[in-house]
């Protein structure tokens, strides 16, 4: 049984009744909505198939976080824009758009972006725009309902912290945020409360200070851990998934959970907690440069829309995957190629069809046509729809355009930005230093290939064939290393013809394109002319470039001291002496090094986005603190163990802490 009806069933079970179950999914549009979030909408939706497939109704609610305060500035808004940052504080759906598009504000930018991916995707979401659904007064009973139990959400609050309440803390706690009418920030404090919890007189940092009717005026919001429980309420949520961090013993869910209860007298929906995603092999041209970010967007450049979907409904919540950039994106469409197939044709078990009817959209049928031979054969003809089919007849495979028409802008997409290094292009001369390099038995074998395409007529199977046989009259039928020695023969051909030792199936290769385009490059029967020679020169190393110099500002602000915490929570943490023993980069990263370090006891890996500011030559050997307890996390496709101690500021960039090399590694901080 899929994970998915797993769910359904006690969605169900619950409440075998209800007329339609809701399936809920929420985004803060910060900025545009990536492929870890895509997951909380994918979870939902394959839910609600699965209660669609018992035969029940039911409908995915997306909920647009607009009305949450505006934390920081991401960096690409930041580029576009530097003033944003005024706007710290304010609501998403009350900062202007910084991109000069038709969008009014800063989150209808984002979430009009997603949104037309998800058409894409065929996804159909019934949306919800909190700061609409705020300012219309809908939730207002709920908010006078939170102020009047303020006391009971701070107990349940407390009871979920490690911390013990300050003296007065209690009294002082509201659970909303008033958005000041003179600033329009959440800087505002509740300084006194009616007694029927109606109004309430608070003071901004900004210097206004007023008088708030929680009746008349909805221009404020529930805390998050009050919001989100309140909403499940109101919108009769049966089923919400949400990342690991709010998956955690005491985390967002089970706070909320409680507080729907004793609150709201709302039983909290069915909860899954996801694991994040992970991006293997990105390339120096993945980035904002480019246009290849790692947004829903992004990945339908070079992953169909039924794919994406697959690879989230086949893997379970709760284990993370990759999508690729690299070679691996070939064994995934292979791998969804052959469930479909077996789909189709009703061979597939249970689990499959319930992953394929997740997955896939309706009405429309995929042509299964191999991605490797689009990319394989397609960058040989340049990606020549005409010469393609040709190609395909030849092979015995006669796919028509109509058949990968939908797959070939993604090979091609993919191999130009993604893998440049697997375009194959034949040599345009005789490639003279690489046939130089093989002994006389190789060229034999190169000579007597030449001839046997020069000469003959042949089928596929009987270029296979021979292709085989050449070693084995050159070095004997019953050589040894035969095998290892075909494979030799198969390389030096890949050299000659792509420069590379690998390519294309060979036999394939040969028979598809036609012989003038590659018979003289196998042809060394003739001295090399001029032209060749032109053409092999080394050229001219380009000037070096001068090494970028970074530039600093003035000092930041210093920021006030965070909370106190007692000495038995700081020693909570171990900060450990280790030495640096490797660093390198991480292929799908612009911003950080992989780091191998010695802690005393065993090595360890952390990444660490210091790599503009340190080349590995500076770190290698260096002993720096790390925090040695940090739970393990993902990054950048990285297990990373641990996070090293560094400051930034504006007038001093990263500036990582070293320790003297006299301490042992191991040695605790304290």
């Amino acid at each position: 049984m899929h994970w998915s009806d797993k769910i359904a069933e006690k969605i169900i079970s619950r409440n075998p009744d209800k007329e339609e179950y809701v399936c809920a999914a929420g985004i803060s549009p910060s900025g545009s909505i990536h492929i870890g979030n895509f997951r909380d909408i994918a979870t939902s939706l394959f839910v609600v198939k699965a209660l669609e497939r018992k035969g029940k109704k039911a409908k995915l609610l997306f909920s647009w976080d607009e009305y949450d305060r505006i934390r920081k500035i991401p960096v690409n808004v930041q580029k576009v824009d530097k003033g944003m940052e005024k706007y710290i504080g304010a609501s998403y759906a009350d900062a202007p758009n910084p991109f000069g598009t038709a969008a009014a504000t800063y989150a209808e930018y984002f979430e009009k972006e997603f949104e037309a991916s998800m058409e894409r995707f065929g996804i159909k979401m019934d949306y919800r725009y909190q700061a609409q659904m705020n300012r219309s007064g809908k939730y207002k009973e709920y908010v006078i309902e939170a102020l009047r139990k303020r006391g009971e959400i701070f107990d349940i609050l407390d009871s979920f912290r490690t911390q013990d309440a300050q003296e007065g803390e209690r009294e002082a706690y509201y659970p909303v945020s008033i958005y000041c009418p003179e600033c329009h920030r959440d800087t505002t404090k509740i300084t006194s409360l009616s007694d029927d919890c109606t109004k309430a007189h608070y003071v901004c940092k900004c210097g206004h200070e007023g008088e708030h009717d929680f009746t008349k005026d909805y221009n404020c919001k529930l805390a998050w851990k009050i919001d989100w429980p309140m909403r499940w309420k109101y919108e009769q949520v049966d089923f919400e998934p949400g990342g690991k961090d709010h998956a955690s013993p005491g985390g967002s869910y089970d706070t909320s959970r409680v507080i729907a209860k004793k609150i709201f007298d709302y039983d909290a929906p069915i909860f899954q907690g996801y694991e994040f995603i992970g991006i293997k092999g990105s390339t120096g041209k993945m980035s904002g440069s480019s246009g290849l970010n790692l947004t829903p967007d992004t990945l339908l450049n070079i992953y169909q829309p039924e794919v994406i979907l697959w690879l989230y409904a086949k893997s379970d919540p709760t284990k993370a995957f990759d999508f690729c950039f690299d070679d691996g994106i070939l064994r995934q469409y292979f791998e969804f190629d052959k469930q479909y197939n077996s789909f189709l044709d009703g061979s597939a078990d249970d689990y499959v069809r319930d992953i394929m009817n997740s997955c896939l959209l309706s009405d429309h049928k995929i042509s299964t046509v191999p991605m490797s031979h689009l990319v394989q054969l397609g960058s040989i003809v340049d990606f020549n729809v005409e010469m393609l089919e040709t190609v395909f007849e030849k092979i015995g495979t006669p796919y028509k355009y109509e058949d990968f028409k939908e797959r070939l802008n993604l090979a091609r997409y993919w191999l130009e930005n993604c893998a440049p290094e697997n375009v194959n292009r034949l040599c345009p001369v005789r490639n003279w230093p690489v046939y130089n390099e093989l002994d006389e038995k190789e060229k034999e074998a190169v000579a007597m290939l030449h001839a046997y395409l020069e000469g003959s007529e042949y089928t596929l199977d009987e270029l296979n064939k021979e292709l085989y046989e050449i070693p084995k009259r050159i070095y004997g039928y019953d050589a040894a290393n035969l095998k290892a020695l075909q494979g030799t023969f198969f390389k030096d051909v890949y050299r000659l013809l792509l420069n590379k030792e690998k390519g294309p199936r060979l036999y394939l290769f040969l028979y598809a394109i036609e012989k003038d385009k590659f018979l003289s490059l196998l042809d060394f029967s003739t001295p090399i002319t001029e032209e060749e020679e032109q053409a092999l020169a080394p050229k001219e190393e380009a000037p070096e470039q001068e090494e970028k110099q970074v530039v600093y500002g003035e000092p930041d602000p210093v920021a006030p001291v965070a909370a106190e915490i007692d000495s038995e929570e700081f020693r909570k943490i171990d900060l450990r002496v280790c030495k640096v023993l490797k660093c390198t980069e991480i292929r799908k990263s612009h911003s950080c090094y992989k780091l191998t370090l010695s802690d005393g006891l065993k090595e360890r890996v952390i990444v660490s986005s210091i790599k503009e500011y340190y080349k590995p030559e500076e770190l290698i050997g260096r002993k720096i603190i790390v925090v040695a307890n940090l739970k393990p996390a993902r990054l950048v496709g990285v297990t990373s163990e641990g996070m090293l101690l560094a400051g930034t500021n504006n007038a001093c960039g990263c500036q990582v802490v070293f320790v003297d090399d006299i301490v042992p590694e191991g040695t605790r901080i304290c």
